[in-house]
């Protein structure tokens, strides 16, 4: 966010995801489309009094028309929007006294509309009118509706498993038949027009072949030689499984197979005997792996669950955009269920934590083996999560001191560490437009400038992975940083 203060700031600010300028003489509707965009997307905030130039004309003596503007987010906002508004003191360009009206917008959990029940989405720079495919996937994700829900076409009861749905129906102690749990309980059979359904969730969680109706609903293990993918004729692909089957099945297998994947190192320790350590955390690998699956857009048809193992680390990438209003700098204490149905399952099976206390012990565990945070970036419409051992730590450390070198001939001196931190992808990824300084450490959640400049942003311009707009006035007002 920018300091909606400082004038200078909001009259040559770009404008970004979480900023817009507008003239006090905009339609109260088409404020709405971008209070509607906002709240739909990360929230933002809009200056009323000034010119896409910058031109500050203010809004004194507007005071219907002003009005008129504060009521858009109730009047032409299906449901209506929650916002904060302020006016700020200015000077105006005839060198009056004047005033902008800002308007901040809170991201909802819920998909707000216009009148013509138009859903606008907050892109880049841009407010983005849906179509209907992007309108349900909005939907899906803010959780206002439910794919595990929808029916599954042509799929009957012959389709699912009575005896598995019976073992399960033990397990929670439910004392009627199979049949009586999956109509009355949770709704995996409906009935439409007199016509019984079966919907997503039953089939993925008790069907006989998932697969038949969700052919990507799998997880598939990708082993490569060496620290990178390569392609062609240098490809180092050196095991490559699949596993299908019912949720359960793929939690299990995969699971399983992956504890055999893990390196272990075994060392002399206290009293002379030989300790064996994991390259990675139990806990942490399992809970990437399983809240892949649990967590997964089912809606997207087109891609699996991808587990990549490297010598240095391991990556697992999940179809879908992180759910509700979970993003990757609050996802410790921010918890969304896009498939409330496949959770319950497996937290009867002691698989996942209801509310999310998983997420936050894997960083623990982590630490306590001396090993980085989980990274967690999005990339197109996939959510990645990596995990790195000791060998990318050592390699990590020597490409430090190099980096540290570079650094020091550049903006001073950098510790090993300072890259090591998982919100450095989260900043390459939030930096693919710029972003001021104050942007990136808002979306962060960081204070503290000294701080910031020193633990990433120092050493992010230093390995290049980031440049300034302005490079020869590095201390510009109007500094900006992108991704390299």
């Amino acid at each position: 966010m920018i300091d909606t203060n400082n004038i200078d700031e909001l009259r040559f600010h770009t404008e970004t995801q979480l900023f817009d300028r507008k003239s006090a003489r905009i339609d109260p509707k088409a404020l709405a489309n971008l209070i509607i965009a906002f709240a739909n997307a990360d929230g933002g905030d809009a200056a009323i009094g000034i010119e896409d130039n910058g031109t500050i004309t203010g809004i004194d003596g507007q005071d219907k028309r002003i009005n008129e503007l504060l009521r858009a987010p109730l009047d032409y906002c299906v449901p209506s929007v929650s916002i904060d508004s302020k006016v700020v003191a200015c000077t105006d360009a005839k060198g009056q006294p004047n005033h902008i009206l800002i308007m901040h917008v809170f991201p909802s959990p819920q998909v707000h509309a216009n009148q013509a029940d138009e859903v606008y989405m907050r892109v880049g720079d841009k407010s983005k009118k849906l179509n209907f495919d992007q309108r349900l996937q909005l939907l899906y994700s803010k959780g206002t509706r439910f794919f595990e829900d929808t029916p599954v076409p042509n799929a009957t009861i012959d389709d699912i498993d009575l005896d598995f749905v019976a073992a399960y129906t033990k397990k929670i102690s439910y004392g009627r038949s199979p049949l009586d749990y999956l109509r009355g309980n949770k709704d995996f059979i409906i009935t439409r027009n007199g016509t019984e359904q079966i919907i997503s969730a039953a089939i993925l969680l008790f069907g006989k072949n998932p697969q038949r109706f969700f052919p990507r609903a799998r997880v598939r293990f990708i082993r490569y030689d060496g620290t990178e993918a390569k392609v062609g004729t240098e490809m180092n692909v050196i095991k490559d499984v699949i596993f299908e089957g019912r949720i359960l099945d793929m939690v299990q297998k995969s699971t399983e197979f992956v504890k055999s994947q893990i390196r272990e190192h075994s060392f002399l320790g206290k009293d002379s005997l030989f300790v064996t350590i994991p390259e990675l955390p139990e806990f942490c690998w399992t809970e990437l792996i399983v809240n892949a699956i649990a967590h997964r857009d089912y809606n997207i048809t087109g891609t699996d669950i991808q587990i990549k193992m490297f010598d240095d680390h391991m990556t697992v990438e999940s179809p879908g955009q992180l759910p509700g209003l979970v993003r990757p700098n609050n996802m410790r204490e921010m918890h969304f269920s896009r498939n409330p149905k496949i959770i319950e399952f497996l937290h009867v099976y002691e698989y996942v934590k209801e509310f999310g206390e998983g997420v936050d012990r894997m960083y623990h565990e982590m630490e306590d083996a001396g090993l980085p945070d989980p990274e967690y970036h999005i990339s197109s419409f996939m959510l990645c999560a990596t995990l790195k051992n000791q060998k990318w730590v050592t390699a990590h450390q020597q490409s430090g001191q190099v980096t540290e070198q570079v650094a020091g001939q550049v903006t001073g001196q950098v510790t090993n560490s300072t890259v090591q931190d998982d919100k450095v992808a989260v900043i390459l990824d939030f930096c693919s437009i710029p972003r001021s300084r104050k942007e990136i450490q808002a979306y962060l959640g960081l204070t503290g400038r000294n701080n910031f400049n020193d633990k990433y942003l120092k050493p992010l311009l230093a390995s290049g992975k980031l440049k300034m707009t302005i490079p020869n006035k590095p201390n510009s007002r109007l500094q900006k940083y992108v991704k390299a």
